[in-house]
């Protein structure tokens, strides 16, 4: 009886947990500056998130929806680790799930100087000076790591250090935190593939192009899980320089900045972001460490 009430109690904190990113909106709302009614948005009563599609797991889950633009998973079902921290501070921020709306947005594109298709946008992007200079970068929601995947039985798989990675021609999404990785701290004796969508670059390693495929450690998991066969994750990476953090993109110079950054504090001060990561990258752990 005992173990029956535990597993139910489980089970009705996810729900709730669920229900917390894409329910109606919350009476805990920010209040002042950051009230709804106050804050500049594309358009009024609503708040639109950007992400690229397709929209792979484990950040955004809950599979296509019939007559949608979006492919592997549609970031509207509140579903997946992005989709759901989205909902999660869109309910701070005031808004109801059907006061959310989704826009198609390419990777790169986010970070490029000028006007700006989104209010927010959530799709993997690591905090980089560079890209700081064109647009604002909301706090972290995500601390993360690199991680390299290869196929087994290459020789690649049986890597240890970083340094034993230079001789093998490693592949990474152009424009990303990954390739800025190979090319400052591996300096890999062979130029980097380089492709215009991680999509690509999975095609690109099962296919022979690439040794291996660089990637954050979440990513890595799914790749290897559903992407590629007898795909393995070599190992992940250290952090240098300080640690790489995902954060939410907005124009430059924008007043809701500030605003998502108190959500955010929220969001962690009371757990929040910590269950969502529970539940939705639990898996994603236990990688070894290249030294």
């Amino acid at each position: 009886m005992r173990k029956l009430l535990v597993a139910l109690t489980a089970i009705g904190s996810a729900l709730a947990l669920t229900a917390g990113a894409s329910g109606s909106a919350s009476s805990s709302a920010l209040s002042g500056a950051c009230a709804k009614d106050k804050l500049a948005l594309r358009e009024a009563g609503m708040i639109t998130f950007g992400t690229d599609n397709p929209a792979y797991p484990p950040w955004f889950a809950g599979g296509e929806k019939k007559g949608t633009k979006w492919k592997i998973n549609d970031p509207s079902t509140g579903k997946g680790y992005e989709s759901a921290v989205a909902y999660a501070v869109a309910k701070q921020l005031g808004f109801a799930a059907a006061d959310v709306m989704w826009v198609v947005v390419p990777f790169s594109n986010s970070f490029k100087p000028g006007k700006k298709s989104f209010d927010l946008f959530v799709n993997q992007v690591s905090y980089l000076p560079e890209r700081a200079k064109n647009v604002d970068f909301s706090a972290s929601y995500y601390d993360v790591n690199q991680a390299v995947v290869g196929i087994k039985g290459k020789p690649i798989t049986s890597v240890k250090t970083v340094a034993g990675l230079k001789p093998f021609k490693l592949g990474v999404q152009i424009g990303t935190s990954s390739y800025q990785y190979i090319v400052k701290n591996i300096k890999p004796s062979k130029t980097p593939g380089v492709f215009d969508t991680n999509n690509d670059a999975v095609t690109a390693l099962k296919n022979g192009q690439i040794d291996g495929l660089v990637v954050d450690l979440p990513t890595a998991f799914y790749v290897t899980a559903v992407q590629v066969e007898k795909g393995v994750i070599v190992g992940q990476f250290p952090s240098i320089g300080g640690q790489e953090r995902f954060g939410m993109v907005l124009q430059k110079g924008s007043a809701l900045t500030a605003c998502v950054d108190q959500a955010l504090a929220k969001l962690k001060a009371s757990g929040t972001l910590k269950s969502l990561q529970q539940q939705w990258l639990s898996k994603a752990t236990g990688a070894p460490v290249l030294k």
